[in-house]
């Protein structure tokens, strides 16, 4: 995954919202950016949901492998933490098309 430099402290209270409903997302789930945008009161801003998660930590113990876009894909490419990203949702029972599919209608989380 390629990491910005600055620091993600949560600074808003939307940062805090989305990083808290994120780490409420449960294994061998997934959730679409634009629902977690939805979900914190940020409708349309699925953009901004990847620009923030695209600046977490290399360690962090959030669990961001299990966004992907609203087609159900992963958006990462595979060199930049793609195959990262498929391997952990694998890991967690998740299925992943060779493409980096996966199935919303099997896997999405709705809390």
């Amino acid at each position: 995954m390629v990491i910005a430099p600055r620091s993600v402290a949560p600074v808003t209270p939307n940062d805090i919202r989305l990083f808290t409903l994120l780490a409420s997302v449960p294994p061998g789930r997934v959730v679409t950016y634009g629902q977690l945008a939805d979900f914190i009161g940020a409708p349309r801003r699925a953009r901004w949901v990847g620009q923030l998660l695209r600046q977490l930590p290399k360690d962090s113990s959030l669990p961001w492998h299990r966004v992907i876009n609203a087609q159900g894909k992963i958006s990462l490419p595979i060199l930049e933490g793609g195959r990262e990203q498929a391997e952990r949702l694998r890991a967690e029972g998740v299925l992943v098309s060779v493409d980096g599919r996966v199935s919303l209608r099997l896997y999405r989380w709705m809390p």
